[in-house]
């Protein structure tokens, strides 16, 4: 367990100032105080104040995401949910779930009797059990890409894929892009069908041609790729969207296989803006998620709906990262 001196070592300031920092002090600045908290999170730091019996707890149930390291999507996601309820002076529990864990406990059964007073849903599929459930379920919860509808308990927060996909099309139409492809993530995920109509808007608005077969469906994972990239090359797409940066480095390295290079011949934008975008060869345009902020919305609406505020679903601003995986369009012979 982390100690105060640990947090101390890490911030590079005295033992007192963490200490001020985690007791409320008036005396150290804001900006330190919450770099105090959010470090104190990070590493796993605990007060007896912590652990009395007074706080409330609450859960993060998490599948299909990993977590663990810095570098994989949801750890972020994670923090900024903790760091929050850190201040709010809640308890939060990690937990794993898998579809057998679903179909063997009931979700409010399993709620009340571990004594958790709400959840943040992360990462669940669309025909998992408990998605059914949550449509009557009175314990607050809210849920990150899902959304369930009429229920006053349960709120939702996400990205606007709207205007994230939008603002990637226009970046590559302002390049000289017009046979777009976009290769979806997995299949019974609302998140792959909400960033499927947005493409399809996006494309429709700006009259620009697609079909079925310039939007496949994959999975979040960089394999997803060796499915579809040879047949949308073959169609002469010169602009692929991926459903997350995952799939977006799968395309790459999977042109550079067929002998196409990034982003002479095609462009290439990811999703998330995952740590990985940067180290790849060329370095990823991608649509960036504020995760640390995803995560804190999560905690904010399910503050708010433990206080019976009912909040039906909060989105956040996606920004277009631009790097060195696009660039102008080939002239595209006549035919």
């Amino acid at each position: 367990m982390a100690t105060i001196k640990d947090i101390a070592n890490r911030l590079g300031v005295s033992v007192s100032t963490v200490s001020k920092g985690l007791n409320g002090a008036s005396d150290i600045s804001e900006q330190l105080r919450q770099a105090v908290l959010d470090t104190a999170v990070e590493m796993g730091y605990t007060t007896k104040q912590m652990r009395g019996r007074d706080r409330k707890k609450i859960c993060l149930f998490v599948e299909n995401m990993d977590y663990e390291t810095p570098e994989q999507f949801g750890y972020d996601i994670i923090l900024g949910f903790r760091q929050e309820a850190f201040r709010g002076n809640y308890d939060v529990t990690v937990i794993p779930v898998t579809p057998l864990f679903q179909s063997t406990e009931k979700y409010d059964t399993y709620m009340l009797k571990n004594g958790y007073v709400g959840a943040f849903i992360v990462g669940f599929a669309l025909q998992d059990d408990w998605m059914s459930q949550f449509s009557s379920t009175n314990i607050p919860t809210v849920l990150f890409d899902n959304y369930v509808r009429k229920n006053p308990c349960v709120g939702s927060i996400g990205t606007d894929s709207a205007e994230g996909i939008d603002d990637a099309i226009v970046h590559l139409i302002h390049q000289g892009h017009s046979r777009i492809a976009l290769i979806n993530g997995s299949r019974h995920s609302m998140i792959s069908e909400q960033r499927r109509q947005a493409y399809i808007d996006s494309m429709t608005s700006h009259g620009l041609p697609f079909s079925e077969a310039t939007m496949p469906y994959g999975y979040y994972v960089a394999d997803a790729a060796k499915d579809h990239v040879s047949s949308l090359l073959s169609m002469g797409i010169t602009a692929i969207l991926c459903g997350n940066d995952l799939i977006a480095s799968g395309v790459i390295t999977e042109c550079t296989l067929h002998g196409y290079k990034v982003p002479e011949d095609v462009s290439v934008i990811g999703f998330d803006d995952i740590p990985i975008s940067t180290k790849l060869n060329p370095p990823l345009t991608t649509i960036r998620q504020d995760r640390i902020e995803l995560g804190k919305s999560g905690f904010y609406t399910l503050h708010s709906l433990l206080n019976h505020v009912s909040i039906s679903r909060t989105l956040l601003r996606p920004q277009l990262v631009v790097r060195k995986s696009t660039a102008m369009a080939r002239p595209q012979p006549v035919l």
